[in-house]
């Protein structure tokens, strides 16, 4: 390495890789006051060497072969901010065979292959940083790596994804069904064309494998991780919730008690009194229970060209620090706790439950006897009438109970006749046991 000047190679120059030029060649006074080097962009990796950019860059600095980047003796440091999973794999494992120093927005990659390119980092004394792989602009994965790393953290819950944080926000505030406000998204470039990876929440759940990683010391993988997506959610769900004190959010949710763990992602009630239910928009947030710290909660946006590439420099900086030092390589995180999953004998939150049934007498004796038998008490309960259909809707929220016995009532009462649909269930979050 020259002691006064650093070279970056980008693999990739899209939103994110736009936006860390800009940071890098605007911030250039700040980054070297940080760091005592001059940080300098040395090749760009592009599928188009001519195509027509947003921001001013030197023909000779792009190219179409990575092996510019990979095995370039003046690239020090390689940001990987292309996506996708296995040919960024291959990049990221070529640069560090090569000594390079890493950092990486690629949640993906990081979630699927993490423990691989962590290995292989430890091996060759580099560095691999990934901070804007969770929640963009929001400092998350170094304050649990750093900020928090003499606490034990016992629960984390966050907003991971803003596009389904956007659509229901939009049906809570203005009553509007899933189909109507995801063509809105889409339409404002807050959705994809096909937005399954967000709305049936496969995005959050690689961040959330991060995050349990991250915060229990474990190998959590994705398979590890309860997916549930959001798409059958409706503006009536939404609508009993806030009767009843809550909003509807896409959480992920990573608990530990003791030394099992539980990592998923689904729809859930959280109680309007606790702040993530005030999250509203594209914004993310992530809510840490430490058991020294107590209860923190990190804020902003979880997207964008700026914000990602922020976060993304800020990882860059921490590296050019170690280069310096010459301690690169020893503050790489690797799990080291053995890891057990719970079992849905184990696993207990309260449950938000909403029945079509016939409205005929001893139909509601007969629902809560059966939550009896399976020791499922109820916190809350409402019923709405329709006598010209001769139906009711019955919604109820429980107190704690095992997963177990909620999916066990969920297969009883298919079998009841008065009851006509099961409408919905959701977990409840966010607040304490009566």
């Amino acid at each position: 390495m020259n002691k006064n000047q650093v070279k970056v190679g980008l693999l990739g120059f899209g939103t994110v890789g736009t936006g860390v030029v800009r940071i890098i060649e605007g911030h250039q006074e700040d980054l070297f006051k940080q760091t005592n080097v001059e940080i300098k962009v040395g090749k760009i990796l592009v599928n188009d060497i001519n195509k027509e950019r947003s921001i001013p860059v030197d023909p000779e600095v792009l190219t179409t072969s990575p092996e510019d980047i990979l095995r370039n003796p003046d690239i020090d440091i390689v940001i990987e901010v292309m996506g996708g999973i296995n040919q960024a794999k291959d990049y990221i494992l070529e640069a560090l065979e090569h000594g390079k120093h890493v950092v990486t927005a690629n949640k993906d990659l990081m979630a699927i292959h993490g423990a691989q390119i962590i290995a292989k980092a430890a091996e060759k004394g580099c560095d691999v940083f990934y901070e804007a792989s969770v929640a963009g602009g929001i400092p998350i994965i170094r304050s649990l790596v750093e900020g928090l790393s003499s606490d034990r953290i016992h629960k984390i819950i966050g907003i991971v994804n803003g596009t389904t944080n956007y659509i229901l926000t939009k049906m809570s505030q203005e009553g509007a069904q899933y189909d109507e406000v995801l063509k809105e998204a889409q339409a404002l470039g807050y959705a994809e064309s096909d937005p399954t990876s967000d709305v049936e929440g496969l995005d959050a759940a690689r961040k959330m494998a991060i995050l349990g990683t991250l915060g229990f010391k474990v190998d959590c993988s994705l398979d590890d991780v309860d997916v549930r997506g959001m798409s059958k959610v409706t503006a009536e769900d939404i609508a009993y919730g806030k009767k009843l004190g809550y909003e509807i959010k896409l959480l992920g949710i990573a608990k530990r008690d003791q030394e099992s763990i539980e990592v998923s992602v689904q729809p859930t009630m959280i109680h309007q009194s606790h702040p993530l239910a005030s999250v509203n928009g594209v914004f993310n947030a992530v809510y840490v229970y430490g058991e020294a710290v107590g209860e923190t909660m990190f804020y902003g946006p979880g997207a964008g060209e700026l914000p990602t590439a922020t976060a993304v420099t800020s990882d860059l900086v921490t590296v050019v620090k170690n280069m310096t030092l010459g301690v690169s390589g020893r503050g790489m995180f690797a799990p080291y706790r053995e890891k057990f999953l719970k079992t849905p004998e184990q696993i207990e939150s309260k449950f938000f439950l909403r029945l079509l049934v016939s409205d005929q007498p001893g139909v509601l004796a007969q629902i809560t006897s059966m939550l009896a038998n399976h020791e499922i008490s109820i916190e809350q309960i409402s019923q709405q009438l329709d006598h010209e259909r001769r139906e009711a809707e019955i919604v109820l929220i429980s107190h704690m109970a095992t997963k177990k016995a909620m999916d066990q009532i969920l297969e009883e009462l298919l079998t009841v006749d008065s009851v006509k649909e099961i409408k919905s269930y959701y977990r409840v979050e966010g607040r304490e046991e009566n």
